[in-house]
């Protein structure tokens, strides 16, 4: 396992820009096996588990060419079904969370789709049945190899469009279910869809390559099924977790920082939510200005004077994957925060890392945990923690860049597999990081 180790305490400085969306990216990088024609991708993170996916595809047959940096074209015209079935499928596709969307455009496209239990973060069960309830609504039996813990739906006589209300606004769920949905003779129509900046987009390319689909941006979908898809090209956007990410990062460490080219519309609550712990959010033009928080950042309180309370919802609710920076910028706010997480019932289980490094939490049960802030008045201090997931692991990263010492941080693969470069784009703006 790399090591990553970080003197904290340092003051950055500079430009800053967001790598391209990562939950995009893998409902994108499944939607290519949609058309037999060229599909071009522009803005694909360099990071683990997208490159996982690519290489999954590429073990499946499509044709990859990379035109640039972040820049691919692919084209699935002649795949190999059977790997589907093979023992390297089911080491692959187990290790990776966002390879279960490879089922809806499978299923539609050639009547079947396989997938191994998948794995992904540690983060509290993160059910399936959203994506199988779909598929079976449309038409698809279902089978599971308890032993061999393999999923597979089979539509030997296609698909067929129907009503369904998702029993939860599950964006993955969401997302396979539309890639099924737009290849299914007639119309479909989903209620309760997750409707996040991710689906938006999924859609929009799904549109350009043929497909018919009404009420784009809401929680209410109509689609038309259509038989033939053809290439396109599509630009993936920036990536708004990590656009949060760097706004923590500033305000924890009194930072000047400029965060460019944001796509601003698509970031929702974000930016307003960050101001309730008193964070300046600047937009200029398409970015985003963080001054120096020389004198620190106050907490906001409720109209009645109760305690600041954020918590996160399906879009557009603040988003889950931020909470646990949320939580770790409120250890050195002026004033009190209750964090609540509502959608997964280990993600903060990582808060004793912090409390180590002396920030004052209470975690009341697992989705809920109050911070007293230290208004700056007494720092972190450095110590050794292993990342246990991706968004703890930034979280812990960014209370090392702002304590006293020299910090360890173990199982940085966890960053890696949502962070582009994260510490040579760290250093450009002045962090002290190594990469052991």
């Amino acid at each position: 396992m790399a090591t990553f180790q970080i003197e904290g305490g340092q003051q950055l400085k500079g430009e800053i820009q967001p790598q391209g969306a990562k939950n995009e990216a893998l409902q994108i990088l499944c939607a290519v096996l949609l058309t037999s024609e060229k599909v071009q991708i522009d803005n694909i993170p360099d990071i683990r588990d997208v490159n996982k996916l690519i290489e999954i595809l590429k073990n499946l047959g499509v044709k990859i060419d990379k035109l640039s940096h972040g820049s691919y074209t692919f084209q699935s015209d002649d795949l190999n079904l059977e790997y589907l079935e093979s023992q390297l499928f089911k080491e692959e596709g187990s290790s990776l969370r966002g390879s279960i969307m490879i089922v809806g455009p499978l299923l539609g496209r050639f009547g079947k789709g396989y997938i191994p239990r998948p794995g992904g973060d540690k983060i509290g069960r993160r059910r399936l049945d959203t994506h199988f309830e779909g598929f079976i609504k449309l038409g698809a039996k279902f089978r599971y190899n308890k032993e061999e813990r393999f999923y597979g739906v089979e539509a030997p006589n296609g698909l067929k469009g129907t009503y369904m209300l998702l029993e939860e606004a599950s964006v993955t769920g969401t997302a396979n279910i539309i890639m099924a949905a737009v290849q299914a003779e007639g119309k479909t129509t989903i209620y309760n869809a997750a409707c996040e900046p991710y689906i938006q987009q999924l859609c929009k390319m799904l549109v350009s390559m043929g497909a018919k689909i009404d009420g784009i941006g809401s929680n209410l979908l109509h689609i038309e099924g259509v038989k033939e898809f053809h290439g396109c090209t599509h630009r993936i956007l920036p990536d708004m977790i990590e656009i949060g990410s760097w706004i923590g990062l500033a305000a924890m460490t009194k930072s000047e920082i400029t965060i460019k080219n944001v796509s601003w519309n698509h970031l929702g609550i974000i930016p307003l939510t960050f101001r309730k712990l008193g964070i300046t959010v600047e937009q200029k033009g398409d970015d985003i200005y963080i001054p120096a928080h020389k004198n620190g950042y106050e907490v906001q309180s409720f109209i009645d004077g109760s305690i600041m309370n954020i918590s996160d919802a399906p879009w557009p609710g603040f988003t889950p994957d931020l909470l646990s920076i949320m939580l770790v910028v409120g250890t050195q706010a002026r004033g009190s925060v209750l964090i609540h997480q509502k959608m997964f019932e280990s993600r903060l289980f990582f808060v004793d890392k912090l409390i180590d490094m002396g920030a004052k939490i209470i975690l009341c049960d697992p989705h809920r945990a109050t911070i007293i802030g230290h208004d700056f008045k007494s720092t972190l201090k450095a110590t050794t923690m292993t990342s246990p997931d991706i968004r703890a692991g930034i979280s812990l990263l960014i209370a090392a860049l702002s304590a006293k010492g020299t910090s360890t941080i173990h199982n940085i693969e966890q960053i890696d597999r949502g962070y582009e470069n994260i510490d040579g784009r760290l250093r450009a703006i002045g962090a002290k990081i190594t990469r052991v």
